[in-house]
């Protein structure tokens, strides 16, 4: 959108920016210019196959429309639309979102149930109306400057506009390297941001304005509150929640990591469809990490699905490595990316939707810092005179065994608990105890604002800094790791795939529900995901709903140490990677020597990999391929 309002689009730029991201939807093309305004849309054809085609608009062609994502709770709010004399022509959740906005204006975001990221144009009141979903399942980036908001799904798209800059924002890299993914707004791009999960924005003559319209809350519990009765309810949002994703014209699949979450939606979905079910799960060639495969074929064999599996192997993970910076678009440390790409990749064959169970660990405490993070505080606060003395212990002990398990539990015996959390993953440039030193070059470093790396999680905490530890937790987690890092490679990686996925467990009525909960239904003793396990111990067997957590365990560590070591070592001490001036090279030598030797520091190689990776191919425009 162009702000001079006598100024024209150029059709063939939003035609541009279209074919870099035609995988996230093959099947159909649009495009609408009205002097200072285009709207360019390629749609992965899912509801309403026939007429379903976008840019869409209202009866009179003054509200137009581009989305991405799927509304749940459509039929329902077709049904109150056409009540209020509007008049459909398609049958698409699409549609219903335009009326919705005649009825509404922006406040019709606050009754959809869905994943969505949409553009809106208003040629009434001149106005542009973005918005995002709840929780961030949907990406969407933005461009502003004097002249132009220039919008897109994808920050390569964004990139086909001459006009948006490609200058590198150097405080950022440092974001990035403290948490392995980038929370907040902002990008690596100075030009680039992000529409933060449950917001919107409105551009009109010449200025923005960015407006939150949900949050997650933590209502206190009411004291009357019993495990049986919110198990029921529980039992009964999940069947709610799954029935409404499985909304399509085309097949469904189920993505299946042979855990509770997973099993949990494929259960759900089986009772709800006489139609056959496939369900889909990777496993990896050797023996350096648990197979989840026949755990997602018990799961299937209980329920009926016709399940199809497959191998990833390290000559895979050469060929998928670009195509995941690539994809990713923003620097990530996410490597079991690997398997949501080749399990979409292999799905892609036979559906065009998959469901998968993502969220579930965000909303009812189901990672175990959560549990280790509890009783590291209340030991604090039992026994304040030894956190110094057990601190200096852990770093000791670490120190011998190189153990990433016992070195993250160190800063917490003597740093408060936001302190920690501010930065729980890692801060690369400091390996103290290890021999290692600083990382990054001191010219560097000294541009770099601790304050700035952590203002978004600072931001948040304050949001929640009188509710309890797990409550603080959950909701950093939802507002940061779950947007930015899990829900982002979720649809990058099936989107490059031309895939759709859904999560069920993220449906926002499960996540107030959940906020709802006393934390004690959530974590109890050493028990995680309690009243979630509690609900699905009729419906998921014993011996996946009292097994390890594992995920898609990925050996990207062994990889790194042995079969990729050399493109690895030849990646980070190049003499283009030395010379962006980040890093002290003999560092990065140390780094990866003693990545090499321990596997201590596997997530921090994949990090600086891929970072520089990411410069290569945005920045330089280079094609990249590992040997």
């Amino acid at each position: 959108m162009e702000f001079d309002q006598r100024a024209s689009v150029n059709r063939a730029l939003i035609g541009d920016m279209l074919n870099t991201i035609r995988h996230r939807g093959p099947d159909d093309e649009g495009i609408y210019t009205s002097g200072p305004v285009g709207l360019g849309h390629v749609r992965l054809s899912i509801i309403d196959l026939a007429t379903g085609h976008q840019p869409l608009s209202n009866e009179n062609g003054t509200i137009w429309i581009v989305f991405n994502g799927e509304i749940y709770n459509f039929h329902e709010l077709r049904a109150f639309l056409v009540s209020k004399g509007h008049i459909f022509k398609t049958q698409t959740d699409t549609e219903t979102i335009v009326h919705l906005y005649e009825e509404l204006g922006p406040r019709c975001v606050e009754k959809l149930r869905g994943m969505f990221a949409f553009a809106i144009w208003d040629e009434n009141t001149k106005t542009l109306f973005l918005a995002r979903d709840r929780v961030g399942i949907k990406p969407l980036y933005y461009s502003l400057s004097d002249n132009a908001i220039v919008f897109a799904s994808e920050i390569k798209a964004l990139l086909s506009d001459p006009a948006v800059s490609r200058d590198l924002a150097p405080e950022v890299v440092d974001r990035f390297l403290t948490f392995l993914y980038l929370p907040g707004e902002e990008t690596l791009l100075k030009s680039v941001r992000k529409l933060a999960p449950g917001h919107y924005l409105l551009a009109k003559d010449g200025r923005t304005q960015i407006h939150q319209y949900w949050d997650l809350k933590f209502t206190k519990p009411s004291a009357s509150r019993d495990l049986a009765g919110a198990e029921k309810e529980l039992s009964d949002l999940l069947a709610e929640a799954v029935q409404m994703h499985m909304i399509s014209d085309v097949p469904v699949g189920i993505l299946l990591s042979g855990g509770v979450d997973s099993t949990a939606v494929l259960s759900c979905a089986a009772e709800r469809t006489n139609e056959e079910i496939s369900s889909y799960t990777v496993g990896f060639s050797g023996t350096h990490v648990a197979d989840e495969r026949p755990y997602a074929k018990l799961a299937a064999d209980t329920f009926g699905s016709r399940h199809r599996d497959m191998t990833i192997a390290a000559g895979d993970f050469a060929e998928f490595l670009p195509k995941y910076v690539w994809h990713m678009e923003e620097p990530v440390c996410e490597p079991p990316a690997i398997a949501m790409y080749y399990v979409s990749k292999l799905a892609r064959n036979h559906v065009k939707v998959l469901l998968s169970g993502e969220g579930g660990d965000e909303a009812f405490a189901g990672y175990n810092n959560y549990r280790s993070i509890i009783w590291m505080e209340r030991l604090k606060r039992i026994c304040p005179p030894l956190n110094a003395p057990m601190s200096w212990g852990i770093s000791q002990l670490n120190s011998l065994v190189h153990s990433r398990r016992v070195a993250k539990y160190a800063p917490l015996i003597s740093a408060t608990f936001p302190e920690y959390y501010y930065s729980r993953t890692s801060t690369p440039y400091r390996y103290s105890g290890n021999g290692i030193g600083e990382l990054y070059d001191g010219d560097f470093l000294g541009r770099i604002d601790k304050e700035f790396t952590i203002e978004p999680v600072r931001k948040l905490f304050s949001e929640v800094e009188n509710e309890g530890i797990l409550d603080q937790m959950l909701y950093i987690d939802t507002k940061t790791w779950l947007p930015n890092d899990l829900l982002i490679k979720a649809d990058k990686m099936t989107m490059a795939n031309s895939l759709e996925l859904r999560v069920p467990l993220l449906d926002h009525r499960l996540l107030e529900f959940a906020a709802a909960l006393p934390p004690h239904f959530k974590l109890k003793g050493f028990t995680l995901k309690y009243i979630w396990k509690k609900a699905l111990s009729k419906r998921v067997p014993d011996t996946i709903l009292k097994r390890k957590k594992a995920g898609f365990p990925v050996p990207y560590e062994s990889w790194l140490r042995n079969e990729f070591r050399d493109d690895i070592r030849a990646i980070l001490t190049d003499r283009k990677t030395v010379q962006r001036g980040y890093f002290e090279k003999i560092a990065v030598d140390n780094l990866i020597a003693e990545n090499e030797k321990h596997g201590s520091y596997s997530k921090e190689v994949f990090s600086l990999v891929t970072l520089e990776l990411w410069h290569r191919m945005f920045l330089e425009g280079e094609p990249v391929t590992l040997n």
